[in-house]
């Protein structure tokens, strides 16, 4: 081990020490895929959380990468799981500016700049305050400049380029932008280890109006809606109706006064059942065998869908346990 790494692994199992010592912040160990894991060395990156500053009512909360490097800085409404308010810093491992965000609830609005890794300013982007839905993808284009600085959309004018999770080694869409909008024919692709979609859309004043997409077996879909996410039948009112139907309280957790939150993850098939559910936290096992029984037993859902066709999708959900 180098003696850079060496340092800046002490440091932060410093700052670990320090902050599990104070009852006030929290210490957590995290994989990229949200889960919560108990040693540091299984960790893909930790995360603390601070108790708020003095006048404010969020708290601080800063993650690190493994190396000991910040990952993320900014203020969440609550302590597990964050739901981000404010502005929020993200950086990539060499410690350079990713992107600057503002949240509200959760999710980005206002004013989003994102930059290459050399730390350039590549795209800034608005977002509106009222969001539907998981992803907040209805967003103005201000300006797009590629890895020299070199403008590529300005006043919301030009030709944007979008890279692929934020990576910036494959390109996955480009086309023209209009008044911040998108605007004529969209062109791009989309790859994993399963297929390859390639796809040509057409926008007015950043509204799709149609859409094809052809996978490596050239079979071809047609759409006007790219992402739709998979959606419990009937909507959130309808789930968190059949929840409190289904769910029968464990009588020794009940007894013993034990109570919190499940959080769950799994998988919506593409024929809406669903399958692979993993615990991404729980207060208690009979509390987290009774969620899985109940979200096991729940009737199909309305699948999610990608470029016209149905689609796998990784879903979150958690189930409260509250005793009056």
């Amino acid at each position: 081990m180098n003696a850079k790494r060496f340092t800046c692994l002490c440091l932060l199992l410093t700052i670990c020490i320090s902050v599990s010592a104070q009852k006030r912040q929290n210490v957590y160990f995290m994989k990229d895929s949200g889960k919560q894991v108990s040693t540091r060395d299984s960790a893909d990156f930790i995360r603390i959380v601070s108790e708020p500053d003095s006048g404010l009512n969020l708290y601080n909360i800063k993650e690190y990468f493994p190396q000991g490097n910040i990952k993320l800085i900014g203020r969440t409404s609550k302590i597990e799981p964050p739901v981000l308010e404010g502005q929020c810093i993200t950086y990539f491992p060499s410690g350079k500016r990713k992107t600057d965000l503002r949240y509200s609830g959760g999710k980005v609005f206002g004013d989003a700049f994102e930059y290459f890794p050399n730390g350039k300013l590549y795209a800034a982007k608005k977002y509106p305050a009222k969001v539907t839905g998981y992803v907040n993808d209805d967003y103005l284009i201000d300006a797009c400049n590629d890895s020299t600085g070199k403008a590529l959309v300005t006043d919301g004018n030009g030709h944007y380029v979008g890279y692929n999770d934020g990576d910036f080694k494959r390109v996955f869409e480009e086309g023209d932008v209009k008044a911040g909008l998108k605007d004529g024919e969209w062109k791009g692709s989309e790859e994993n280890k399963y297929d390859t979609i390639r796809f040509v859309e057409h926008y007015a004043n950043g509204k799709i109006i149609s859409g094809a997409a052809i996978d490596k077996n050239k079979k071809e879909y047609r759409y006007t809606k790219r992402n739709v996410e998979p959606e419990f039948r009937g909507g959130e009112s309808a789930l968190y109706r059949y929840l409190g139907y289904a769910i029968r309280y464990p009588n020794e957790a009940k007894e013993n006064g034990i109570q919190g939150r499940v959080i769950l993850k799994f998988i919506v098939e593409k024929d809406g059942s669903v399958a692979n559910i993993e615990i991404l936290k729980s207060p208690d096992s009979q509390l987290t065998q009774e969620a899985i029984r109940v979200l096991k037993n729940s009737p199909k859902w309305t699948p999610g869908m990608m470029y016209g066709r149905n689609v796998r999708v990784l879903y979150t959900l958690p189930v409260n346990f509250a005793l009056n």
